[in-house]
């Protein structure tokens, strides 16, 4: 193999299995003399990428963790993958990695060859995922058109589905995209009605970029989250949800989704929940359950009676 970037890619691709590999069977792989991989090892070190070396019969290559993240060599296989990976990450909304599965899902899919693409999509068009909730499902698609127009700051069409049904066509500058846990958000500027609006993601149909592109204005907020919950306030019942808790708070927050609010420490091993949100009471119950600890809920009263009958609920049906 005489094409020595070509030969760095896969001598990379090698070393980023996690196995160490003998510099003798490298050469024999790559078909090279072992001098010519001892060059090629301080090239990689050269280019960023921490190659670790050990002595020995047993000795040989490997590659160790970094500082920082050097680029990756990706397989076919591997690329599919992640890829399909990705894709249900996103749509499903998976808690604490859902922005991050977006945009890696974005660049991934702006390299991906073509075949590599038709791949991906066959396997997504396969598989059937299992929705939870409201059973409101996202397109992986539809997120990753978004995510790009939004970094790309490119203008963004879309049809939209409203609350009552009514079919809209919008033309928006994408802001962010927020995660609930349950549903995805577009916070955008709506260039036709001159003003801020949410859109939910599963009644957006029709993406796709304009490639005009756009100044970003000052979003009346902190951030796209802090919009989200204003303008969701502002359409829908809240509640002041107040419990109590017998664990740290730190062992509860790391329980319950951001969105839903922080604990506060009352104690070494109690914690108080405090917090107005606009989210159905019945959803409120079913995350409190899921902290695996005892607690107490003392506001709203309504939520207390749905706590009590989901109890008895469960409990016949456990006999």
């Amino acid at each position: 193999m005489t094409d020595t970037p070509a030969r760095l890619l896969n001598l990379l691709s090698l070393l980023q299995t996690p196995r160490e590999w003998p510099g003798s069977e490298l050469a024999t792989r790559l078909g090279v003399s072992p001098r010519t991989i001892r060059r090629d090892i301080e090239r990689l070190r050269d280019l960023g990428y921490p190659v670790q070396a050990t002595m020995g019969a047993d000795g040989g290559y490997r590659l160790a963790a970094g500082a920082a993240m050097p680029p990756l060599v990706l397989d076919d296989e591997e690329a599919v993958a992640i890829a399909v990976g990705l894709r249900a990450g996103a749509g499903h909304a998976v808690e604490g990695i859902e922005e991050a599965s977006v945009r890696a899902l974005a660049k991934l899919e702006q390299v991906l060859p073509s075949r590599l693409r038709h791949r991906v999509g066959a396997l997504q068009a396969a598989t059937v995922p299992l929705v939870g909730g409201d059973g409101a499902s996202v397109d992986p698609h539809t997120l990753t058109v978004m995510a790009s127009a939004a970094t790309g700051q490119e203008r963004l069409r879309f049809a939209y589905r409203k609350g009552d049904g009514e079919e809209t066509k919008r033309l928006v500058e994408p802001h962010r995209l927020v995660s609930t846990g349950r549903r995805w958000y577009l916070v955008a500027y709506d260039i036709d009605r001159d003003d801020w609006r949410t859109f939910r993601v599963d009644r957006v149909s029709e993406p796709f970029a304009t490639g005009a592109r756009f100044t970003p204005r000052e979003l009346p907020a902190a951030d796209a989250a802090e919009y989200l919950s204003r303008s969701m306030a502002g359409l829908q019942p809240t509640y002041r949800v107040v419990a109590a808790f017998e664990a740290p708070a730190e062992f509860v927050a790391a329980r319950l989704p951001r969105w839903l609010g922080m604990p506060v420490a009352t104690g070494d091993t109690s914690c108080r929940l405090d917090v107005t949100t606009a989210d159905s009471l019945e959803w409120v119950a079913f995350r409190l359950a899921l902290v695996d600890c005892e607690f107490a809920v003392h506001e709203p009263p309504a939520l207390i009676e749905h706590l009590r009958e989901l109890g008895a609920r469960i409990s016949r049906a456990a006999g």
